[in-house]
């Protein structure tokens, strides 16, 4: 636990008071309207600089050519069968990033929508699509001051063109020098202290439904935006709020036609107003819509005339709410909606205003595969229609209950004075991933049907559904734009058959691992006593693949800790996926070799893109199945959510899986010394650093797993497993000790390369999985904290003095290792991972500041924009690669390094590896392994409890 204070920012932060007057925090410290302490904090005029993207060298151009080649091949065979290849370096977005992003909307897998910090909704997840600011309106009831503005700062092109009919015709007038924004997600507050009206302070406060443990509210596809008003002035004051969205799917979908809008009105206790938005009207606010108007004004009330009657009038009529469904737009025509909402605020008076944002698409369809019910459909029904209604109705008068649970949660850490206060409001920020990362949560059910089909009708037949009593405003859904077909394109035919899973509630009589030379065809299984459904979360947003095993390692910590059965199910998943095989041939690129998709025994590298579940491994650059770090890390993953969640009935399910991916390493012991080699490639996490004979990685990693199968097996009763896994773990760290051991930290591996002896940042990966666990030390303590000194001095510290996080790889004499481009990067998730290490073995100095400088660089005002797109790493100058990444998740590693679960934490203090028991003989000869290496011909060592198969 962390001692005494450790304030580590060079700036305590950003106190409030220093982007906000005290009057104003003072004043708007009603309802929630005053932002936190704790928050990441920007002005709206603050420039949004161009993210600088890495390069690479051109050394390391002629190396990867051959691959570049074999990659755009691939990329064009996928462009042609109408699909994104999972890894494509050779497209990019024609707006360049830039540092402007914010808290997203929604909670996870039901598609997500970011907001920048000056108020634009942008990168559109599932749902993407286009939509416009909302503008606010101030008129005095004297007549003689009025103010109207899009509450964003003035940046569209063509601002206020006379022939313009558009967006840009509106009033742009927000500077933003006295306007903020304070993120802390899911929450994000926008402070306009005096703009545009001087004598109105106005707070905006975004919230969507993150609620750890809450498996219902945190699915749905929905926010709130509550404005708190306080008028300063002499004068009573009107304020007219206006909330406006453009009927889209994305892209150019507003210019594809078919679409319609429909006001509607639900008679509840505070009746909302939608057209997929709403605004709660109540005894002092008033609220009208219009239910069309377009940007051209060809066909409709076009966007200036929409605006001359809001800045003339305040409000619309409210005859538009009897307007029935709109004709479809033509092509080329974009239709939009607005909602108004109207107030008098009193001379020193408040008021507060809540819109609702919701969007329905009920179904999931991959390019593949087969459609999906999300999760949210379990509560809400299947119909985009009633779905919408319900779900903006919810959101306005559930808001104030989400905001309570975020509260509990948070308030803990926040009020925490021994922490860093950076580390408390990027803690909770990077949590953004999780909403905006590309997530899918399914209901756990079996592919959707066609609604004609007679498994659908069967399905529903005992379900009911939301009343569709009343009329919906109908932004077109993504699923209508898909064919719900479950035809494979181009002839292709599915090789694998569904199965029912092997994993039973008995222990098996005899645990083997892999039991059978059949194919496994793989099926989804259900998640033990309580179905949560089926959770997918991208490797980023540029490496398309499902739910990264090696990555996922890493960000894992939050999941678990935040939703532990959303965890369990993913875990589910890939045990699932141990015994599954899928043959079906695939060409690697890195070397032009093929082989099968999927071999059994082997922790696929993710789920796949396109048919994930059914169509594993997307990833083809190496043979993932070649890899060393993929079944350890499955192992390790296990043990330790089997450790934090206590759950037997997990334990149990998944075991036969656990033993399968250790017996599945035997033949990369290729000297049966218990320890594993790597295989003169980059087969591991880090797919551009070969690595030679025994890594530090890998390796230590592989010792992890071996004691954590040991003691999983003791804690489910399978003793001849136990002894095995402890014997090899015996010999192998005798073994790893003597060949990586320098004396001060583990060499990189044991080759002869000229990187061998470089300083790894992650090269204690196992042992921090085995303390995060509650195992026992892998090494002695001294090393494990010599180890981590070293990494500190060199590969934190001696990198900007220690602002840029800790480098991969260093060499001994304190230059950053140039052997590739990865050993050379900082990565984001590595660099938490390491903090948490340091944490967990009473380095809490080291281990704030090796966080604070992915702090610094990403986050702080000083640092290179990267905030809520936190990438994979970036270079020692700035350059980042792969924006919107899943590894920097690892930051709760961090949390539960502080507060490990209740679970770890009472755990009795006894070391279940001592109770473990294995013969005299087998001890002998682990004792003879640390003076001669074994002979070829006696690998195999005798023992009573178990018979090698080397």
């Amino acid at each position: 636990m962390v001692s005494g204070h450790l304030f580590h920012c060079r700036k305590n932060s950003w106190p409030p008071e220093e982007y906000v007057g005290r009057t104003a925090l003072q004043l708007l410290d009603l309802d929630g309207g005053s932002p936190p302490e704790q928050a990441w904090r920007r002005r709206l005029n603050s420039h949004a600089n161009i993210l600088k993207e890495f390069s690479v060298t051109f050394m390391e151009a002629m190396k990867m050519m051959t691959l570049g080649v074999r990659l755009w091949s691939y990329v064009r065979e996928e462009a042609s069968h109408g699909r994104k290849a999972p890894i494509d370096p050779f497209t990019r977005e024609r707006c360049k990033p830039s540092a402007s992003q914010g808290v997203p909307l929604g909670g996870m897998g039901s598609g997500s929508i970011s907001r920048g910090f000056r108020g634009e909704f942008k990168n559109w997840h599932i749902i993407p699509g286009l939509c416009e600011n909302s503008p606010i309106f101030v008129s005095r009831d004297s007549g003689n001051k009025k103010y109207s503005s899009v509450l964003a700062p003035g940046h569209h092109e063509g601002l206020k063109k006379r022939s313009d009919s558009g967006i840009s015709s509106w009033d742009w007038n927000l500077s933003g020098q006295h306007s903020t924004y304070h993120a802390l997600f899911p929450r994000a507050w926008t402070i306009y202290d005096g703009e545009p009206d001087p004598d109105l302070k106005i707070s905006c406060r975004q919230i969507s439904p993150f609620i750890p443990h809450d498996y219902k509210d945190s699915s749905l596809p929905a926010s709130v935006f509550v404005y708190t008003l306080v008028n300063t002035g002499r004068d009573r004051a009107k304020v007219s709020l206006l909330m406006t969205w453009a009927n889209s799917i994305g892209g150019f979908s507003h210019h594809s036609g078919g679409h319609f809008n429909e006001p509607f009105i639900t008679a509840k206790d505070n009746p909302p107003v939608t057209f997929s938005i709403a605004a709660c009207e109540t005894q002092n606010v008033s609220v009208t819509v219009l239910p069309v108007f377009g940007l051209s004004g060809e066909n409709h009330v076009s966007a200036k005339e929409m605006w001359d009657t809001m800045s003339k009038d305040g409000h619309f009529s409210r005859e538009n709410f009897d307007a029935g469904c709109s004709m479809p737009s033509s092509s080329g025509e974009t239709l939009c909606a607005a909602v108004s909402a109207s107030t008098w605020v009193e001379p020193h008076g408040r008021c507060t205003v809540a819109f609702a944002l919701a969007w329905s698409s009920p179904k999931v369809k991959f390019q593949k595969g087969c459609t999906y019910n999300r999760r949210y459909t379990e509560f809400y029904g299947t119909s985009e229609r009633s779905s919408s209604i319900n779900l903006v109705h919810d959101a306005l008068t559930k808001y104030r209950l989400w905001e309570e649970e975020i509260e509990k949660w948070q308030d803990p850490i926040l009020k925490d004075e021994k922490l860093p206060e950076w580390y408390k409001f990027t803690l909770f920020n990077e949590l953004y991933f999780l909403v905006a990362g590309g997530t899918v949560w399914t209901d756990g059910q079996p592919p959707a049907f066609s609604e004609t089909s007679p498994a659908y009708q069967h399905k529903h037949s005992k379900k009911g559904t939301k009343s569709e009593s009343v009329k919906d405003n109908h932004v077109k859904p993504a699923a209508e734009q898909v064919n719900d077909g479950d035809d494979l394109p181009n002839g292709e035919e599915r090789s694998v058959s569904m199965y029912a899973a092997v994993h039973g509630s008995q222990m098996p009589e005899q645990t083997s691992g892999l039991r059978s030379q059949e194919p496994i065809p793989y099926l989804l299984s259900k998640d033990g006593p309580e179905n949560v459904g089926k959770f997918l979360y991208l490797e980023g947003v540029e490496y398309i693949m499902w739910n990264t095993y090696d990555v996922h390692f890493y960000a894992s910590f939050a999941l678990l800790d935040l939703f532990p059965k959303i965890e369990l199910s993913i875990q589910r998943d890939f045990a699932d996926a141990v015994l599954y095989e899928d043959r079906r041939r695939v060409k690697f690129l890195a070397d032009g070799t093929s082989g099968i998709r999927k071999v059994k025994g082997a922790v696929p590298h993710d789920l796949g893109t396109h048919d994930p579940w059914h169509e594993m491994n997307a990833y083809n650059i190496h043979d993932t199945s070649k890899w060393k770090d993929l079944n350890p890390k499955f192992v390790l993953q296990v043990y330790r959510d089997f450790a934090a969640t206590g759950d037997m009935t997990f334990g149990r399910d998944v075991w036969p899986a656990v033993c399968a991916a250790m017996d599945y390493m035997d033949q990369f012991d290729r000297d049966c010394d218990g320890l594993i080699e790597n295989d003169g490639f980059p087969d591991q996490t880090y797919d551009a650093w070969t690595v030679h004979g025994i890594s530090a990685y890998c390796g230590g990693l592989w010792l992890a797993a071996l004691q954590a199968a040991a003691t999983m097996a003791h804690r489910l009763g399978d003793r001849p497993y136990a002894e095995k896994y402890k014997l090899k773990f015996m010999k192998a760290k005798a073994v790893y000790e003597a060949k990586l051991w320098n004396g001060s930290y583990f060499n990189y591996d044991s080759g002869t390369s000229s990187n061998s002896r470089s300083i790894q940042a992650d090269q204690l990966a196992g042992q921090w999985y085995a303390a995060s666990s509650g195992l026992p030390p892998i090494f002695d303590e001294h090393k494990i904290r010599s180890a981590l000194q070293k990494i500190f001095e060199f590969n934190v510290m001696k990198v900007k003095g220690g602002r840029m996080g800790a480098v991969n790889g260093m060499t001994p004499k304190g230059k950053v290792d140039e052997t590739c481009m990865q050993s050379r990067e900082i990565w984001t998730g590595v660099t938490y991972g390491v903090a948490a290490n340091m944490l967990l073995h009473g380095m809490e100095h080291q281990g704030f500041i090796t966080a604070e400088g992915i702090f610094l660089a990403g986050w702080s005002e000083d640092g290179y924009g990267y905030w809520f797109q936190t990438p994979e790493g970036w270079t020692t100058d700035g350059h980042y690669r792969s924006l919107v990444y899943m590894r920097p998740l690892a930051i709760w590693a961090m949390q539960w390094a502080l507060s490990p679960p209740k679970a770890i934490l009472e755990a009795p203090k006894v070391n279940l590896m001592d109770r473990i028991h294995i013969s005299p003989q087998a001890v002998r000869a682990v004792g003879e392994i640390g003076v001669r290496k074994i002979a070829p011909d006696n690998r195999c060592i005798p023992s009573s409890t178990f018979q090698c198969e080397c």
